[in-house]
């Protein structure tokens, strides 16, 4: 099979509209960043973004398609015009073309949803809760963005932190809050960059009685600094930073799954880019 087929499949089995709006073959990001798709297929990868690593280990494994949640070359709408003196991308660029790989991005569609038992669900927070096993304690079970669960029991700090970094495979993780709360509301927010929109967050959080969360980007002011004065104030509050690539790169693992059964033909692998952050120990 083609891989421009194997795209074309891909999207018949996606969502079309995503944050209210048809998604449009102009502006989407979902476009072939790498390579040429009209090869044979002899293999897929699903990763959260193509790492040198992603791209050798895709090449140890023989396969020569990609799919990608992320830009390949470090900015939106991954230009590359103003890249052409960058050491690294020059590297980068030789070890592509070595490769042979065709690299696309799926965003926009897999966020639009995947189908699921007849319901579309946004692929990457569905896997991400099928994967955490998390799926029954949805606070709203037809939502398209699974990201609110109540849990049957309240876990403490401790448990919830190594269940993150096992399930995640992440070298550790960081950590706002209450070391003593008690967790049963768990929410995974959009990103908190320091908008208005943090207020909402706030809000929330304050209103639903919300325990934890478990962050993409976050700055140090707005909800952070509410997390800590509210732990400070004894409240069971607190903040797992995962971070957004370590986030939604779960979801990418579960999709390995999904577009094996699209697939059933081709060898599909989920690599993982690798945990974004290192814990280095003071000596």
């Amino acid at each position: 099979m083609k891989i421009y087929t194997l795209i074309q499949t891909i999207k018949a089995n996606s969502g079309s509209v995503w944050n209210g709006r048809e998604i449009c073959a102009d502006t989407t990001r979902d476009k072939v960043l790498w390579g040429d798709a009209g090869q044979e297929c002899t293999g897929i990868i699903s990763t959260c973004y193509a790492s040198p690593a992603v791209i050798k280990k895709a090449m140890e494994l023989g396969c020569n398609f990609i799919v990608v949640h992320e830009a390949l070359f470090w900015n939106h709408g991954d230009r590359t015009d103003w890249l052409e003196k960058n050491t690294a991308f020059r590297k980068k660029k030789a070890l592509l073309e070595e490769s042979g790989v065709c690299i696309w991005r799926y965003h926009d569609y897999v966020h639009a949803g995947i189908r699921v038992d007849g319901a579309l669900h946004d692929g990457i927070f569905y896997g991400l809760s099928s994967l955490l096993g998390w799926n029954e304690y949805q606070t709203d079970k037809n939502a398209l963005l699974c990201h609110d669960f109540c849990l049957p029991r309240a876990w403490t700090v401790q448990e919830m932190a190594s269940f993150l970094t096992k399930k995640f495979h992440l070298e550790g993780v960081r950590f706002i809050g209450n070391p003593a709360a008690k967790i049963r509301k768990v929410q995974v927010p959009m990103h908190i960059l320091g908008h208005l929109s943090d207020d909402r967050i706030i809000e929330q959080i304050n209103e639903e009685d919300i325990n934890c969360l478990l962050t993409l980007e976050m700055v140090d002011f707005t909800v952070c600094e509410y997390i800590r004065d509210a732990a400070m104030l004894g409240e069971d509050r607190c903040i797992f930073a995962v971070g957004h690539f370590n986030i939604e790169e779960i979801g990418m693992e579960y999709l390995a799954d999904w577009l094996q059964q699209l697939a059933p033909h081709l060898p599909v692998h989920f690599v993982q880019s690798g945990d974004a952050y290192r814990y280095l120990p003071c000596i």
